[in-house]
């Protein structure tokens, strides 16, 4: 999630009823990892750099498959979104 304020509902509803543990499924959305932020931010990139890339990186597939223009725009609108985001 890039904000405190997203919510993600999933069909089935997995019903956790714990902080001691760590859930995800194969749909994954979850605060993107300090650590791999730190990781890229070690190698020089500032912190909304290294966001972007992460977010990016899963967005890749799907903008493979657009025809250029459009995947120039995708990317532009995630770095809006991303603009100001908690990681």
């Amino acid at each position: 999630m890039l904000d405190d304020k997203s919510i993600s509902d999933t069909i089935p509803v997995n019903d956790i009823r714990t902080d001691e543990v760590e859930f995800s499924h194969e749909a994954k959305i979850g605060k993107i990892s300090d650590k791999t932020i730190f990781y890229l931010m070690s190698r020089g990139l500032s912190e909304e750099d290294a966001k972007a890339m992460i977010v990016r990186g899963f967005a890749y597939p799907i903008s493979k498959e657009l025809p250029v223009e459009y995947a120039v725009e995708m990317n532009n609108l995630i770095n809006l979104e991303l603009e100001g985001a908690i990681g």
